[in-house]
């Protein structure tokens, strides 16, 4: 009997997106190891996420959306029907009704995942993509959930959306980094290192808004410097701070530069939607944390042992001194965060639960 094989409709081209690369590329190495055969068939070219998020430019990223779906749509008729499973990140298509997703369910009968970590429900465009955002049909995703056989959440608040959407089968799949290939050094803290640092991509740099204030009054009296890896150079009022932009091949060099990590946030819906990513790679490399009181940043941080957790500007405050000023504190607040991530938040913690997803699926065929 042939080895299963499953078709991975992707949004992005790979090793671009943080959600897919961290989701679904570095764990595919998983199926490998199950004999799961898979083919990935990314919606866009690099060319066109090159220009996507770039002002301006709308022939261009016109022309480079309909080349994308005129490829999605030959993938889906001609190829999807090869497949024993269709795993679906996030959307087949980012605009539009969920028509491929329709396809797949009611006209091939075919099962698929459907695995997605924020409340993408919730509008949320950028500034640069309002135009897109007038036509991406965020109702759908109920519809998905809905016709998915099974779906893979980021975490509980997702997986609630699902259920209440009408899906049967809901797995919490976490965001996981592989601890060891990759995220497998731990940052060596010393007295006269003292950085505080966030990283995170250019629609989450509002969320450093927040905190400026707190960082600002820091910097008045105590020695820090602040950093930020992104993939956008922001502008902020602070008297010591650096910018580095976001690049894969030093991105565990550049986040071991950091002693102390923050991952703010703003108590709404969105927000109750992410995975507390930022936290995992900040404690997979022995960072101590500090992070809003939001989703799933309470079940991340334990507090006092591996980080803080912080309401308002006071406790934002009080946490960054006492990190600030203790070395040893850093120290060992940053072992025990990594022995949380490679116990709860890795590729390897992650082994039964995601293959589990594929080995079932396939079982029941």
């Amino acid at each position: 009997m042939p080895a299963p094989k499953v078709l991975f409709l992707l949004p992005y081209p790979l090793h671009r997106a943080p959600s897919q690369r961290f989701r679904v590329e570095n764990l595919l190495y998983l199926l490998d190891e199950a004999g799961i055969r898979y083919e990935l068939a990314p919606f866009m070219t690099e060319k066109v996420w090159n220009i996507l998020y770039k002002q301006g430019s709308l022939l261009r990223k016109a022309v480079g959306i309909s080349s994308s779906y005129l490829k999605r749509i030959g993938t889906v008729l001609f190829r999807a029907h090869r497949y024993d499973l269709i795993f679906i990140h996030r959307e087949a298509a980012p605009l539009g009704p969920p028509l491929i997703e329709w396809y797949l369910k009611k006209v091939l009968g075919k099962r698929f995942i459907y695995d997605f970590d924020d409340a993408i429900w919730i509008p949320n465009t950028s500034a640069q993509n309002k135009i897109a955002g007038m036509v991406k049909a965020f109702w759908k995703v109920a519809y998905i959930c809905k016709w998915s056989y099974k779906i893979a959440a980021g975490n509980d608040y997702l997986a609630a959306y699902a259920r209440n959407s009408g899906a049967t089968s809901v797995s919490r799949i976490p965001t996981v980094v592989n601890t060891d290939t990759k995220y497998n050094r731990i940052r060596q803290h010393t007295p006269a290192s003292r950085v505080i640092g966030w990283t995170g991509s250019h629609s989450t740099l509002k969320y450093l808004d927040g905190i400026m204030p707190v960082l600002q009054q820091l910097q008045e009296h105590l020695d820090f410097r602040f950093l930020v890896i992104a993939d956008k150079k922001p502008e902020l009022p602070l008297k010591n701070w650096e910018f580095i932009p976001w690049n894969p091949d030093t991105e565990i060099e550049d986040l071991l530069r950091i002693d102390i990590g923050i991952m703010p946030l703003t108590p709404d819906a969105w927000s109750e939607g992410k995975c507390g990513f930022k936290l995992i790679q900040y404690m997979a490399l022995g960072i101590p944390a500090v992070a809003s009181p939001v989703g799933v940043n309470t079940q991340i941080i334990d507090e006092s042992v591996n980080g803080f957790i912080a309401a308002d500007a006071g406790s934002w405050s009080t946490a960054l001194q006492q990190l600030l000023g203790d070395c040893d504190l850093r120290s060992r607040m940053g072992k025990a965060g990594r022995e949380k991530i490679v116990n709860e938040y890795s590729t390897a913690a992650l082994r039964q639960p995601f293959t589990a997803l594929f080995q079932q699926a396939i079982v029941e065929l």
